[in-house]
């Protein structure tokens, strides 16, 4: 019998979160599994910690001092030569494969149709999709995290949206996902700080349309991502957590709002886990993992009033003296904004950032990724009460060079980040119960031990699993 692998990508939760979990919901369906899977506790090497290097180390096998992967918006054209994603490696040893958000998966490959189906992940520059019926989605979602980065937007992109629901039938969104949603809604209007909860239906409407390619297609490897946990952890871990914390701004108010939030976004993965484990029963061969590249932590529980954001990135450029041709905007996780230089203006971009100073918080951060590649981040800004910024020597109103100064909804700031330790279950039911072992693995190792599953040996470029 041909093993084959489902690949949920969860990301950044770490095993306290999980374990506080199954002890609270002992009738969940990962309370009720987790003794009979194989548990490891992964160590990402990586020198920097952030999804989009992390995930990159997880799938290639290799850190990030090798991969060179930083954020998005890079040319990866020679990384994926030298460091394939695992899903490459794959389908060029014909195991069919099927992907659905993984990070780096845009623009999609040369050789698209020879996946069970292939969906990027929410930074993508373009709708692109395989089938393409998935676009109109795929389109939407593109739309509501733009617009739902830091705050949740309560708008609609209406023609996207309707597009949407002309293509649901055919999507495979389920009728109980449509109640859920529709209660939601109504929930907004009596709690209105249940708004923040939008982030995570976007991952539970993209689940149920992995879950149909998934059926249709029965690919030996598949993946799926979904960060609307990690989301719910770095807003809300200090109302979940509180005695982690030397120093607590937050009051008891807004403790007892948002404390089960964490619990509520692990309930929506539980629900998609058991899901998946229904398909696994019903189909030979499958095999669920569990991952996280990494975990999250405690850092400070301070209110957050305020962020800085680049909203028109049109007026900064021209403000700095650069015409439109000279320069692109790539898709970024929000406040940062990814800036592509003409190669002849690069220099002058860099001397110009240099001279500019926001209100009295010190120069607008920004950093290289590469040949022509920047990424500028004014919402490391935060609480600032004077808008103004300093251009040349010059005080000028933020709106003047495209800045804002931003409300935050729920006043959460980053009260838990990134760690590297994280988690990796195999939900196995020929497995005797584990009795809790857990093994203690490097997240290069994941991508080697899925080749050796596969009967492929690793590239060269991976090291070899150590389990």
């Amino acid at each position: 019998m041909k093993e084959k692998i489902i690949l949920f990508e969860l990301n950044e939760v770490p095993w306290r979160v999980l374990d506080d979990f199954v002890t609270e919901r002992p009738h969940s369906w990962l309370a009720q599994r987790l003794p009979a899977m194989s548990q490891y506790e992964t160590h990402a090497e990586d020198t920097s910690l952030s999804p989009w290097i992390t995930w990159p180390t997880l799938h290639r096998g290799v850190s990030d001092e090798q991969h060179t992967i930083s954020d998005f918006g890079q040319d990866l054209a020679e990384i994926d030569a030298a460091y394939p994603p695992i899903w490459d490696t794959l389908v060029r040893h014909g195991v069919s494969t099927g992907v659905f958000g993984s990070l780096h998966t845009y623009p999609l490959p040369s050789n698209v149709r020879e996946y069970a189906f292939y969906i990027p992940d929410v930074f993508a520059a373009g709708s692109d999709c395989f089938p393409h019926s998935i676009e109109p989605f795929q389109a939407f979602n593109l739309a509501m995290s733009r617009a739902s980065a830091r705050n949740v937007s309560t708008g609609l992109p209406w023609q996207k949206a309707l597009r949407l629901l002309a293509a649901l039938p055919e999507l495979g969104l389920t009728a109980n996902t449509m109640v859920d949603v529709g209660r939601q809604l109504v929930d907004e209007r009596r709690r209105s700080w249940t708004k923040v909860r939008r982030r995570s239906y976007q991952g539970v409407l993209a689940f149920d349309i992995f879950l149909r390619q998934l059926e249709r297609t029965q690919p030996a490897f598949s993946t799926f991502f979904t960060n609307h946990v990690a989301s719910s952890m770095h807003r809300f871990w200090a109302a979940r957590y509180p005695d982690d914390y030397e120093s607590f701004d937050y009051g008891v108010e807004w403790v007892a709002t948002y404390r089960d939030e964490i619990a509520w976004t692990m309930s929506k993965c539980d629900d998609m886990l058991q899901r998946l484990a229904q398909f696994v029963r019903r189909h030979e061969g499958y095999r669920l993992w569990i991952t996280t590249s990494m975990g999250q932590a405690a850092t400070e529980a301070h209110v957050v009033q305020t962020q800085v954001y680049l909203s028109d990135v049109d007026r900064f450029m021209s403000r700095l003296g650069f015409e439109r041709s000279d320069w692109e905007v790539r898709p970024a996780m929000l406040p940062r904004v990814i800036v592509v230089l003409a190669s002849a203006r690069q220099r002058e971009f860099e001397r110009r950032m240099s001279t500019i100073q926001i209100a009295d918080r010190g120069p607008l951060p920004y950093k290289a990724l590469g040949d022509r590649v920047f990424r500028i981040h004014p919402g490391a800004i935060q609480n600032v009460t004077s808008e103004f910024c300093i251009l040349d020597g010059q005080r000028i109103p933020f709106s003047e060079l495209g800045f804002a100064n931003v409300g935050i909804q729920d006043g959460a700031g980053q009260s838990a980040y990134h760690i590297p330790r994280g988690l990796l279950l195999i939900d196995d039911p020929r497995q005797s119960p584990t009795k809790g072992k857990r093994t203690q693995i490097s997240t290069r190792d994941i991508a080697p031990m899925i080749c050796r599953t596969f009967g492929i040996d690793p590239p060269a470029h991976m090291r070899g699993a150590t389990i």
